[in-house]
Protein backbone atom coordinates (compact mmCIF):
# COMPACT_ATOMS: atom_id res chain seq x y z
CA UNK A 1 0.00 0.00 0.00
CA UNK A 2 1.52 3.21 -1.85
CA UNK A 3 -0.75 6.02 -0.53
CA UNK A 4 1.44 7.20 2.65
CA UNK A 5 4.04 8.30 -0.46
CA UNK A 6 1.92 11.20 -1.16
CA UNK A 7 -0.75 11.58 1.83
CA UNK A 8 0.90 11.39 4.75
CA UNK A 9 2.42 14.98 4.36
CA UNK A 10 -1.40 16.71 4.22
CA UNK A 11 -2.63 14.36 6.79
CA UNK A 12 0.40 15.59 9.03
CA UNK A 13 -1.04 19.59 8.06
CA UNK A 14 -4.61 18.49 8.50
CA UNK A 15 -3.90 16.88 11.68
CA UNK A 16 -2.10 20.14 13.40
CA UNK A 17 -5.43 22.20 12.24
CA UNK A 18 -7.41 24.10 14.60
CA UNK A 19 -10.93 23.10 16.05
CA UNK A 20 -12.88 25.04 13.45
CA UNK A 21 -11.00 23.37 10.20
CA UNK A 22 -13.44 21.84 7.72
CA UNK A 23 -14.35 18.57 6.79
CA UNK A 24 -11.90 17.49 3.70
CA UNK A 25 -12.38 15.16 0.83
CA UNK A 26 -9.20 14.58 -1.48
CA UNK A 27 -7.98 12.05 -4.24
CA UNK A 28 -4.34 11.01 -5.90
CA UNK A 29 -3.66 8.95 -8.84
CA UNK A 30 -0.28 7.74 -9.13
CA UNK A 31 1.13 6.23 -12.31
CA UNK A 32 4.30 4.38 -11.35
CA UNK A 33 6.79 1.87 -13.35
CA UNK A 34 6.20 -0.60 -11.40
CA UNK A 35 4.56 -1.69 -7.76
CA UNK A 36 7.45 -1.46 -4.92
CA UNK A 37 5.64 -2.18 -1.16
CA UNK A 38 8.48 -2.16 1.52
CA UNK A 39 11.40 -2.77 -0.78
CA UNK A 40 9.19 -5.61 -2.58
CA UNK A 41 8.76 -5.54 -5.92
CA UNK A 42 4.61 -6.43 -6.21
CA UNK A 43 4.61 -5.86 -9.95
CA UNK A 44 6.78 -6.21 -13.06
CA UNK A 45 5.39 -3.35 -14.99
CA UNK A 46 3.65 -0.38 -15.23
CA UNK A 47 0.54 0.29 -12.70
CA UNK A 48 -2.18 2.76 -11.70
CA UNK A 49 -2.58 3.58 -7.69
CA UNK A 50 -5.88 5.56 -7.45
CA UNK A 51 -6.74 6.48 -3.47
CA UNK A 52 -9.68 8.62 -2.26
CA UNK A 53 -9.46 9.67 1.90
CA UNK A 54 -12.08 11.83 3.87
CA UNK A 55 -10.70 13.73 6.81
CA UNK A 56 -13.51 14.94 10.04
CA UNK A 57 -11.79 17.19 12.14
CA UNK A 58 -12.44 15.93 16.16
CA UNK A 59 -11.09 19.24 18.10
CA UNK A 60 -7.56 19.11 17.51
CA UNK A 61 -7.18 15.96 16.11
CA UNK A 62 -8.52 14.25 12.88
CA UNK A 63 -10.65 11.35 11.59
CA UNK A 64 -9.46 9.95 8.27
CA UNK A 65 -10.60 7.25 6.10
CA UNK A 66 -10.40 5.86 2.49
CA UNK A 67 -9.83 3.15 0.11
CA UNK A 68 -6.42 2.69 -2.38
CA UNK A 69 -6.09 0.60 -5.25
CA UNK A 70 -3.72 -1.01 -7.30
CA UNK A 71 -4.65 -1.62 -10.67
CA UNK A 72 -1.82 -3.34 -13.26
CA UNK A 73 -2.18 -1.82 -16.76
CA UNK A 74 -1.40 -4.65 -19.02
CA UNK A 75 -1.16 -8.66 -19.44
CA UNK A 76 2.12 -10.22 -18.16
CA UNK A 77 2.53 -12.35 -20.59
CA UNK A 78 6.15 -13.69 -20.14
CA UNK A 79 7.24 -16.48 -17.61
CA UNK A 80 9.64 -14.27 -15.66
CA UNK A 81 7.08 -11.63 -14.89
CA UNK A 82 6.42 -10.71 -11.01
CA UNK A 83 2.11 -9.79 -11.16
CA UNK A 84 -0.60 -9.77 -7.81
CA UNK A 85 -3.07 -11.14 -10.11
CA UNK A 86 -1.53 -13.98 -12.05
CA UNK A 87 -0.73 -11.43 -14.93
CA UNK A 88 -3.98 -12.88 -16.51
CA UNK A 89 -5.17 -9.98 -17.86
CA UNK A 90 -5.02 -6.11 -18.08
CA UNK A 91 -6.25 -3.78 -17.05
CA UNK A 92 -6.49 -5.65 -13.91
CA UNK A 93 -7.46 -4.53 -9.97
CA UNK A 94 -5.34 -6.85 -8.36
CA UNK A 95 -5.40 -5.27 -5.09
CA UNK A 96 -7.94 -3.13 -2.50
CA UNK A 97 -7.55 -1.55 0.82
CA UNK A 98 -9.37 0.00 3.26
CA UNK A 99 -7.94 2.03 5.98
CA UNK A 100 -8.69 4.39 8.82
CA UNK A 101 -6.62 6.37 11.04
CA UNK A 102 -6.75 8.98 14.33
CA UNK A 103 -3.91 11.99 14.19
CA UNK A 104 -3.24 13.71 17.15
CA UNK A 105 -1.03 16.55 17.96
CA UNK A 106 1.33 16.58 20.97
CA UNK A 107 3.64 19.57 20.89
CA UNK A 108 6.38 19.23 17.69
CA UNK A 109 5.42 15.31 17.21
CA UNK A 110 2.18 14.15 15.46
CA UNK A 111 0.57 10.78 16.78
CA UNK A 112 -1.26 8.42 14.22
CA UNK A 113 -3.03 5.40 14.75
CA UNK A 114 -4.81 3.35 12.13
CA UNK A 115 -5.70 -0.23 10.98
CA UNK A 116 -5.60 -1.00 6.97
CA UNK A 117 -6.99 -4.15 5.33
CA UNK A 118 -5.92 -5.72 2.30
CA UNK A 119 -7.70 -7.20 0.05
CA UNK A 120 -6.89 -9.19 -3.25
CA UNK A 121 -9.68 -10.27 -5.83
CA UNK A 122 -7.93 -12.47 -8.20
CA UNK A 123 -8.18 -15.53 -8.40
CA UNK A 124 -4.84 -16.35 -9.46
CA UNK A 125 -1.79 -14.85 -7.96
CA UNK A 126 -2.26 -13.51 -4.85
CA UNK A 127 -5.84 -14.17 -3.33
CA UNK A 128 -8.17 -13.94 -0.96
CA UNK A 129 -6.18 -16.30 0.82
CA UNK A 130 -3.70 -13.41 1.27
CA UNK A 131 -6.27 -11.27 2.74
CA UNK A 132 -5.18 -9.94 6.26
CA UNK A 133 -5.45 -6.57 8.51
CA UNK A 134 -3.13 -4.33 10.12
CA UNK A 135 -2.69 -2.43 12.62
CA UNK A 136 -0.39 0.53 12.91
CA UNK A 137 1.16 3.98 14.88
CA UNK A 138 2.98 6.85 13.69
CA UNK A 139 5.12 9.57 15.56
CA UNK A 140 6.49 12.38 13.22
CA UNK A 141 8.74 15.29 14.44
CA UNK A 142 8.05 18.45 13.45
CA UNK A 143 12.02 19.68 13.57
CA UNK A 144 14.59 19.67 10.87
CA UNK A 145 14.51 16.94 8.99
CA UNK A 146 10.74 15.52 9.72
CA UNK A 147 11.96 12.46 11.58
CA UNK A 148 8.97 9.83 11.26
CA UNK A 149 8.63 5.90 12.81
CA UNK A 150 6.10 3.90 12.14
CA UNK A 151 5.41 0.22 13.11
CA UNK A 152 3.12 -2.04 11.29
CA UNK A 153 1.63 -4.90 13.13
CA UNK A 154 -0.14 -7.54 11.16
CA UNK A 155 -2.80 -9.07 13.30
CA UNK A 156 -4.58 -11.71 10.80
CA UNK A 157 -2.34 -13.88 8.59
CA UNK A 158 1.53 -13.48 9.16
CA UNK A 159 1.37 -11.54 12.70
CA UNK A 160 4.16 -9.78 12.55
CA UNK A 161 5.88 -6.51 13.36
CA UNK A 162 7.43 -4.49 9.95
CA UNK A 163 9.01 -1.02 11.66
CA UNK A 164 10.12 2.13 9.42
CA UNK A 165 11.86 5.01 10.34
CA UNK A 166 12.33 8.28 7.74
CA UNK A 167 13.80 11.57 7.37
CA UNK A 168 13.11 14.25 4.56
CA UNK A 169 14.12 17.73 3.98
CA UNK A 170 13.08 20.27 1.51
CA UNK A 171 15.16 22.32 -1.04
CA UNK A 172 13.34 25.45 -2.49
CA UNK A 173 13.38 25.68 -6.21
CA UNK A 174 11.87 28.22 -7.58
CA UNK A 175 8.59 28.40 -6.88
CA UNK A 176 8.11 24.67 -6.26
CA UNK A 177 10.17 22.59 -3.83
CA UNK A 178 12.69 19.37 -4.11
CA UNK A 179 12.00 17.29 -1.47
CA UNK A 180 14.71 14.58 -0.98
CA UNK A 181 14.23 11.25 1.64
CA UNK A 182 15.76 8.60 3.33
CA UNK A 183 13.69 5.69 4.71
CA UNK A 184 14.77 2.16 6.12
CA UNK A 185 12.56 -0.78 7.08
CA UNK A 186 12.90 -3.27 9.80
CA UNK A 187 10.70 -7.05 9.67
CA UNK A 188 10.75 -8.34 13.30
CA UNK A 189 8.39 -10.94 12.85
CA UNK A 190 7.48 -10.71 8.99
CA UNK A 191 9.89 -13.39 7.61
CA UNK A 192 9.93 -16.51 7.03
CA UNK A 193 8.78 -18.79 9.97
CA UNK A 194 11.91 -21.35 9.80
CA UNK A 195 9.79 -24.00 11.82
CA UNK A 196 6.71 -23.14 9.25
CA UNK A 197 7.79 -22.04 6.17
CA UNK A 198 4.49 -22.88 4.40
CA UNK A 199 3.10 -20.02 6.43
CA UNK A 200 2.98 -16.49 4.89
CA UNK A 201 5.57 -14.38 4.99
CA UNK A 202 6.61 -10.40 3.82
CA UNK A 203 10.63 -11.07 4.52
CA UNK A 204 13.29 -14.29 4.21
CA UNK A 205 14.68 -12.74 7.13
CA UNK A 206 14.33 -10.65 10.47
CA UNK A 207 16.42 -6.92 10.52
CA UNK A 208 17.17 -4.85 8.07
CA UNK A 209 14.86 -5.13 4.89
CA UNK A 210 15.94 -2.23 2.58
CA UNK A 211 16.77 0.99 2.33
CA UNK A 212 14.69 3.74 0.11
CA UNK A 213 16.50 7.09 -1.14
CA UNK A 214 13.67 9.37 -2.57
CA UNK A 215 13.31 12.67 -4.59
CA UNK A 216 10.31 14.26 -5.65
CA UNK A 217 9.30 17.67 -6.17
CA UNK A 218 5.20 18.90 -6.68
CA UNK A 219 4.10 21.15 -9.06
CA UNK A 220 0.59 23.12 -8.87
CA UNK A 221 -1.45 23.34 -11.80
CA UNK A 222 -4.91 25.21 -10.54
CA UNK A 223 -6.29 22.55 -7.81
CA UNK A 224 -4.09 19.92 -8.75
CA UNK A 225 -0.78 19.12 -7.44
CA UNK A 226 1.65 16.96 -10.03
CA UNK A 227 4.39 15.24 -8.02
CA UNK A 228 6.85 13.13 -10.04
CA UNK A 229 9.24 11.14 -7.60
CA UNK A 230 12.39 8.83 -8.17
CA UNK A 231 13.17 6.04 -5.56
CA UNK A 232 16.77 4.06 -5.00
CA UNK A 233 15.76 1.39 -3.50
CA UNK A 234 19.23 -1.19 -1.53
CA UNK A 235 18.18 -4.15 -1.21
CA UNK A 236 19.32 -5.85 2.52
CA UNK A 237 16.79 -8.71 2.73
CA UNK A 238 16.61 -11.38 0.00
CA UNK A 239 13.21 -10.66 -1.20
CA UNK A 240 13.56 -7.13 -1.74
CA UNK A 241 16.10 -7.98 -4.12
CA UNK A 242 14.12 -9.44 -6.49
CA UNK A 243 12.87 -7.63 -9.70
CA UNK A 244 11.14 -10.16 -11.62
CA UNK A 245 10.93 -14.35 -10.80
CA UNK A 246 14.81 -15.08 -11.90
CA UNK A 247 16.81 -11.60 -11.56
CA UNK A 248 17.93 -10.04 -8.24
CA UNK A 249 19.72 -6.95 -7.56
CA UNK A 250 21.09 -5.16 -4.67
CA UNK A 251 20.16 -1.69 -6.12
CA UNK A 252 16.85 -1.08 -8.09
CA UNK A 253 15.09 2.29 -9.18
CA UNK A 254 11.16 3.34 -9.50
CA UNK A 255 9.39 5.94 -10.02
CA UNK A 256 6.23 7.52 -11.53
CA UNK A 257 4.10 10.28 -10.80
CA UNK A 258 1.01 11.46 -8.79
CA UNK A 259 -1.89 14.12 -9.34
CA UNK A 260 -3.44 15.37 -6.33
CA UNK A 261 -6.33 17.10 -5.23
CA UNK A 262 -8.10 18.08 -1.79
CA UNK A 263 -11.02 20.54 -0.87
CA UNK A 264 -12.39 21.75 2.44
CA UNK A 265 -16.03 22.25 2.28
CA UNK A 266 -16.75 25.96 2.68
CA UNK A 267 -13.06 26.40 2.40
CA UNK A 268 -10.59 26.98 -1.20
CA UNK A 269 -9.18 24.02 -2.85
CA UNK A 270 -5.81 22.98 -1.34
Amino acid sequence: MKRALVLGTALTILSAAPAGAQVTVGWDAALFSSYVWRGLHLSSKPVLQPDAYLTIPLGQASLTAGGWANVELGKYDGSNDISEGGGQAGPDLTEFDWWGEVSIPAGIATLTGGATGYIYPNDFGLTKDNNTVEVYGKVSLDVPLNPKVSAYYDVDKIKGLYVEGSVAHGVPLGASELTVGALAGFSAGQEVNSSKPSELANFKESGLTHIDLSASMAFSVGALSITPSVHLVHGRDEFTKFTNLNDKHDVKLWGGVSISWSKAFGGSEE
